[in-house]
């Protein structure tokens, strides 16, 4: 649920549509300073790309501007998780730029994870020569048919002319509404051609009104079901986040005193820390968090979108609850679960609207008792907190990395997560009290995404510490992106949580397949899958292949080192520093919710099911 225009325009400027009566100057240039006037003139001070031959002429100008910053990636992939990287801690739009054919098609993976997690970015493709489009030319792809399913929406330029308003209204588009991806490919003809140039361009956008402020009498009834429930939650998602709605949410939690759950893409909306969190939801959420929503007798959801990790086995999810549904996007109110309230309107305004609703409720005398609730809640969370066990070998634990880095981190840290059981540990013990101190890709859950997302975010908020929390496997998907980081003063820190495998899939194989490892052992060598720990089995080395990338780099295999090795990697901020932590390969993540089951039957921990004295009855 995302930023109206006003939430962002402090941060990015928005091209205002032209009155009848203004004449702005006119210059005379070719389609590609159009196009780098443009990125200028709505505020893009940070683009990421790789140059080749259909975009080539728009790198030319750029290399004459002293408003955008190019950085160079090594893999349009990191030119494009750089671009969200940058999105998710700035609020502002992250820009990627890359060549036609394969250029273009190596962003579509970051594109359908920008889609996923409504995430505002623009894409700027090259395009063969408007006369080759369709004869399969050198380098030629339908980028704009192959991205129409996971953008919010693209353009194929083919006229000099076009190039401002395109641009314009692509960024329009990315930032406001439900935030999301917008591809503009651009023809290189149109690239090379003379043309004029003047700001703001005419804006044309018909079709497109996104509805902000929500209907009265459904917010009224959001307030008359809040006071009237006995075991309301709070279900919070990352579009609270997007709203920049996280004041407003805290007025209204500890205005009602429900319990707040915060979704994976939500942690940060609502402090960690406050006693009326319960925890993350999902698949591997806490079990208060999990259980809140099954027993609830009301679910208001802000921002968020039923999605089948948070509700597993739908038919069973939450079975006595009344829900309302607010979110920007009309689409997801009723998609997964109908909603008896539903609410369209972004979070910001939905949120002090129901704050408002609550406190006249309140003033006539109209006020949830929630004491048996908290009481439930809160026995809950004392039974089964989060937790881990260390190893019995004396190897280091995964869980305890983490958290230790989390704890050590300055004031202000932004952490970025790769996918798979460092993500869900990052999740569980870093604790998350401001918004946009948490990147992950979440509805995707693509692995390679922690070094460059982070690498964007420390280029997107140059003042503060990035941590990427990363598996071996992510890692090996996209850390070439350190030679950038390295060469362009990018100082993120990286910690490898290396158990030797692919994590979650082998949990997986442990729980399901009986312990057959197909496949998921990522070093090689004699002891390869049997604990075996010695460095000279290591391939790769990543030490030395982060050192060989310009990279300060350390091991950690001994519990007895961490305080000292993260405070080394801490004190270092004149390039990326990387630690590669030797982390027990048989930890899991728990709790869990296997597939395809019901959230009653979460697992507290290996063969631990939760007794919880169901109190349906009361």
């Amino acid at each position: 649920m995302p930023m109206t225009e006003q939430a962002t325009g402090a941060h990015h400027p928005q091209p205002r549509p032209r009155s009848g009566g203004q004449s702005a100057p006119v210059e005379h240039v070719t389609g590609a300073q159009s196009l780098i006037r443009s990125l200028e003139e709505v505020g893009a001070d940070t683009v990421f790309g790789i140059p080749g031959g259909a975009i080539l002429p728009a790198y030319d100008p750029l290399m004459d501007s002293t408003r955008v910053r190019h950085v160079l990636v090594r893999h349009e992939q990191g030119a494009g998780h750089a671009a969200t990287g940058y999105a998710q801690a700035t609020g502002r739009v992250g820009v990627c730029m890359a060549t036609s054919g394969p250029g273009a098609t190596n962003l579509v993976t970051p594109i359908a994870d920008a889609h996923m997690d409504s995430v505002p970015m623009v894409a700027i493709t090259g395009q063969v020569a408007s006369k080759a489009i369709g004869t399969d030319a050198f380098q030629e792809a339908d980028i704009v048919g192959i991205t129409m399913p996971i953008t919010k929406h693209n353009f194929l330029v083919t006229k000099a002319e076009d190039i401002p308003r395109v641009i314009a209204q692509a960024f329009h588009i990315a930032s406001t509404g439900r935030p999301g991806p917008v591809l503009v490919d651009i023809a290189k003809d149109a690239l090379q051609a003379k043309t004029t140039f003047s700001w703001p361009p005419t804006m044309d956008l018909p079709g497109y009104r996104p509805v902000t402020k929500p209907h009265a009498k459904q917010i009224r009834e959001a307030a008359k079901l809040i006071t009237a429930a006995r075991r309301p939650v709070l279900y919070v998602g990352g579009g609270v986040i997007k709203a920049r709605a996280t004041a407003e949410l805290k007025v209204l939690a500890e205005l009602t005193g429900a319990p707040v759950t915060t979704t994976l893409m939500g942690l940060g909306a609502f402090p960690d820390s406050h006693e009326l969190h319960v925890g993350m939801p999902g698949m591997h959420g806490a079990v208060t968090a999990v259980t809140a929503l099954q027993k609830a007798d009301l679910i208001v959801a802000l921002g968020a979108r039923f999605d089948d990790r948070v509700t597993g086995k739908l038919d069973s999810f939450a079975p006595y609850a009344k829900i309302v549904h607010a979110d920007i996007d009309p689409a997801e109110i009723g998609k997964n679960r109908a909603a008896d309230v539903p609410i369209v309107g972004d979070a910001r305004e939905v949120l002090a609207d129901i704050v408002q609703a609550v406190q006249k409720e309140h003033a006539e005398g109209h006020r949830g008792d929630y004491t048996a609730w908290w009481k439930d809640l809160n026995r809950w969370r004392e039974t089964y907190p989060l937790g881990y066990d260390q190893p019995a070998d004396g190897s280091l634990s995964p869980q305890q990395v983490i958290e230790r880095i989390g704890q050590l981190a300055p004031e202000g840290t932004v952490f970025a997560a790769g996918v798979g059981q460092h993500q869900m540990w990052a999740a569980h013990f870093i604790a998350y009290d401001k918004p946009a101190t948490w990147l992950n890709s979440g509805g995707a859950g693509t692995m390679g995404y922690a070094v460059p997302a982070a690498m964007g975010a420390k280029a997107g908020v140059p003042d503060r510490a990035v941590w990427a929390i990363d598996g071996d496997g992510c890692f090996q998907m996209t850390n070439q992106e350190l030679t950038t980081c390295a060469l362009n003063n990018i100082p993120i820190k990286v910690a490898i949580i290396n158990n030797g495998a692919l994590g979650m899939v082998r949990q997986w194989q442990t729980l399901f397949y009986n312990q057959r490892y197909s496949n998921t052992v990522l070093h090689s060598g004699p002891g390869a899958g049997t604990g075996e720990k010695s460095a000279g089995t290591r391939v790769p080395d990543f030490v030395k292949l982060s050192e060989a990338m310009g990279c300060h780099a350390i091991r950690c295999e001994d519990p007895a080192d961490l305080d000292k090795v993260i405070e080394e990697a801490n004190s270092i901020n004149d390039r990326p520093v990387v630690v590669d932590f030797i982390v027990h390969e048989d930890a899991m993540v728990w709790p869990m919710v296997a597939a395809g089951t019901s959230n009653d039957e979460i697992m507290a921990a290996r063969d631990v099911r939760p007794d919880f004295g169901d109190n349906e009855d009361d």
